[in-house]
């Protein structure tokens, strides 16, 4: 009986037949992470609005459009079982220490010449998304780099020394799963081992799922540079029942292996010394052919790899391209390293003629048949090698949490019910509470040292400066410190504990309907917390269409500097309803950004969202440490901001109410340099009822941060919040409101998009941000007016 895979029911098995993707680079993908003929293939469940599907293969579970698995033909469909489990008991051996040997027959590693003493040693940490990559690299440098659990976290490189070792560097690349150029980080991880040439690769997988893991270790070898492979979470292995013979798979693979528990700081020491080994005494592989002769493809891969080597040999050599890593890839149809290697035509012609003869020999096409060598020798390698656990705890766990967060009838409901409980507890109780003790706090050292200064009797005008300017400016942004604290350690949680991958899986239909696929949700929902990091985390979407239009649409998802903003509007005219007032401004971010989407699918961005293909990690306790880490991160950039930016956003705001154009004091603001700026401007805002000197004078310090928005307000009302009802009605504070969530993000974002896009996409940003603002702002005026609210 054959079918397609999106036909399979729920909790069936089947055995993969062919893989048909158009695209060719999405059947790579697909066949890298796991999904080749002949692998056993469950559906697990349906995503709540009936798309994607996800799968369990070779123990992990991944997503996957139903469009796509149209494309993957299945035979022998039969009711779902029990995952062949080697419960093979042996004695165990205590792992070698460095330069040791147990005493059997492991494969030797080539040396070279040994690195001189007082070299800085480089390393390149590699690993597949959700492996503890990030948390091995802090382990590592002590670096208090965030630690998330959901893919793509790593978005750009990052450097440090190995505590103890100042003679080393480690650099942390991009989570992958394999070095083919799919995503921009696979290409970023490739091009970074190939061309800067690191002395060692610190290989990181993850124990727990180690078939799918290995998979990349394989090709890393390939590259043919020192290596040491850590085994992580080998707690959970352990616990769970099984165990991994180090020492076997070494001789398997012609590298060092070491057990870690990164979370745990357990095994690191030795991973250490293992890794300056192999780096300072250039101890390469041992082994790089992995082939199987005598496999059912009857060594026809095998001989067209050797073939190929033999071909290419002095193209490689010349490019700098390690040449069974270089033949690999021309098996694949790999067009960069093809261009790379220069080869003639009579060449290339010789090139596909040996392909050509290895998929006849094989029966399977280049791609699988490939990906299939990889596989099976990795297959056997675990039979040989690993005792597999029992189901694991944190599996079980995930599966019983999943029917609740990812369940047809519950996902939406617990999204909106999180999500919600979010914002009442930052905005309505633990956020506010904390600010209005900060609060009280500022205003206390204010008049301490408003008193101080005035009994020391110093001139008043650097008594407005330092009181007026500084303090009004400056300690009105930090009170609204607690509410950024707080917000985001709720988010980190969700980071942390993988929910974020299921919110993905969840809303990647309803983001298909606006040209997006379900990874755009991860940066979107980022941009909650900060426009940079959402801007840069786009990095992790596989196709430039998807990356820059998810660009344009995370600033209209209301960033926490806004936050200080609306707090102070519903603190003065919606007291009781703050929640509420501050919920709906985020909807509406949210569906002026859909309304935008619609428009550029419609226009500039035709064409369909790129793949889902996901892998959907187990649900984790978050780490108390990356959660600390990331409120002392945001803290310090709020402080800092506040102290740098703000600060002299307010000087300069405070010396412009100040002085007029001859630079006398002015007795009144009104003739100040400030207001003519404002008042140049404020025709502009007149048509949404807030024509205002000071309203403009606001918003334009806001292009610099938005915090300053409510410095600027602060310093020019004379520190008083109630002067808002002043200028202000509950009305216009909503006008106001709409137009400050709306209209172009901060300098830092804008930076941010103009290095992920150009210098004209950062301008069209700022340009079309503040018309759409305007004219949403200008909607909503119309709509008070005809209703008769003004």
């Amino acid at each position: 009986m054959h079918m397609t895979l999106d036909k399979l029911e729920v909790g069936m098995d089947a055995i993969i037949k062919s893989v048909d993707c158009d695209e060719v680079s999405l059947r790579k993908h697909i066949l890298d992470m796991g999904l080749t003929p002949g692998t056993e293939v469950t559906l697990v469940k349906v995503a709540p609005m009936g798309d994607p599907l996800e799968l369990r293969v070779r123990g992990y579970e991944l997503t996957l459009r139903k469009d796509d698995a149209a494309r993957i033909e299945l035979t022998d469909i039969h009711d779902a079982h029990e995952y062949r489990r080697n419960n093979e008991r042996r004695t165990q051996v205590n792992h070698p220490g460095v330069g040791e040997d147990d005493g059997k027959k492991y494969t030797t590693l080539k040396r070279g010449e040994e690195i001189p003493e007082g070299t800085v040693i480089r390393f390149a940490l590699a690993g597949n998304q959700n492996c503890g990559k990030t948390t091995l690299f802090n382990q590592l440098t002590g670096s208090n780099q965030h630690v998330g659990n959901f893919p793509g976290v790593t978005v750009d490189r990052k450097d440090g020394a190995i505590k103890n070792h100042p003679d080393t560097m480690v650099t942390d690349l991009p989570g992958i799963y394999s070095l083919s150029p799919y995503t921009s980080e696979e290409i970023v991880t490739r091009e970074f081992i190939l061309r800067e040439h690191p002395d060692a690769i610190i290989n990181i997988l993850d124990a727990t799922n180690i078939e799918r893991n290995l998979y990349l270790t394989m090709q890393l070898i390939e590259l043919d540079i020192p290596m040491v492979l850590a085994l992580n979470m080998m707690d959970e292995v352990t616990a769970n029942g099984g165990t991994i013979h180090v020492n076997e798979l070494e001789a398997q693979l012609g590298i060092p292996v070491v057990p870690i528990s990164a979370a745990k700081n357990e095994g690191i020491s030795e991973l250490v010394e293992h890794a300056i080994h192999v780096a300072r005494y250039r101890e390469h592989p041992g082994r790089l052919d992995f082939c199987d002769e005598n496999g059912r493809d009857n060594g026809a891969v095998h001989r067209c790899i050797h073939a190929t080597i033999h071909l290419i040999e002095d193209h490689a050599k010349r490019a700098g391209i390690p040449v069974r890593f270089a033949a690999t890839k021309l098996m694949e149809g790999d067009s960069l390293i093809l261009g790379q290697l220069g080869l003639d035509e009579n060449e290339k012609e010789m090139l596909e003629h040996i392909i050509v003869q290895m998929e006849d020999e094989s029966g399977s096409d280049r791609m699988a048949a490939l990906a299939d060598m990889r596989f099976r020798f990795i297959e056997n390698l675990c039979d040989e090698t690993v005792v597999k656990p029992n189901e694991s705890k944190e599996h079980i766990r995930s599966e019983k949490i999943d029917r609740i967060l990812t369940g047809r009838y519950t996902a939406i409901p617990s999204f909106i019910a999180i999500m919600g409980l979010v914002f009442w507890l930052t905005f309505g109780v633990i956020g506010a509470w904390l600010s209005d003790i900060m609060e009280l706090g500022i205003d206390w050292f204010t008049n301490v040292c408003d008193a101080g200064l005035t009994s020391y009797g110093i001139n008043p005008v650097v008594h407005s400066l330092v009181i007026d300017g500084v303090f009004a400016g400056v300690g009105s942004v930090l009170s609204f410190l607690p509410v950024i604290v707080v917000l985001f350690f709720f988010l980190s949680i969700l980071e942390d504990s993988g929910y974020m991958a299921r919110v993905a899986f969840v809303m990647d239909k309803l983001l298909r309907k606006i040209g997006l696929s379900g990874r755009s949700f991860v940066p979107m929902l980022i941009g909650f917390g900060c426009s940079v990091p959402a801007i840069m985390s786009t990095r992790t979407l596989p196709s430039d269409r998807d990356r820059k239009m998810t660009i344009m649409l995370t600033p209209f998802m209301s960033c926490s500097a806004k936050l200080p903003i609306y707090a102070l509007f519903t603190a003065a005219f919606f007291p009781d309803n703050g929640a509420v007032v501050m919920l709906l401004l985020y909807i509406t971010g949210i569906v002026t950004g859909i309304l935008f989407a619609l428009i550029l699918k419609a226009t500039a961005f035709r064409g369909e969202p790129v793949p889902f293909v996901m892998e959907l990690p187990n649900y984790r306790m978050p780490s108390p440490k990356s959660v600390v880490q990331l409120i002392g991160e945001k803290a310090k950039d709020f402080v800092t901001k506040a102290f740098t930016v703000i600060f002299v956003a307010a000087v300069i705001i405070w010396f412009l109410q100040s002085f007029d154009t001859r630079l006398n004091v002015v007795a009144d603001s009104k003739d100040s340099l400030l207001a003519l700026i404002g008042s140049f401007i404020s025709p502009i805002f007149r048509p949404l009822g807030i024509d205002d000197w000071r309203i403009s004078t606001a918003l334009i310090t806001g292009f610099t941060a938005k915090e300053s928005v409510v410095s600027t307000l602060t310093v020019l009302l004379g520190g008083s919040t109630e002067a808002l009802t002043t200028i202000f009605t509950r009305f216009t504070a909503v006008v106001f409101l709409v137009f400050s969530l709306l209209y172009t993000p901060c300098v830092a974002a804008i930076a941010a998009v103009k290095r992920e896009m150009n210098g004209k996409g950062a301008v069209i940003i700022v340009f079309l941000q503040c018309a759409i603002a305007w004219l949403v702002a200008a909607a909503v005026h119309l709509a008070g007016t005809l209703i008769g609210l003004v």
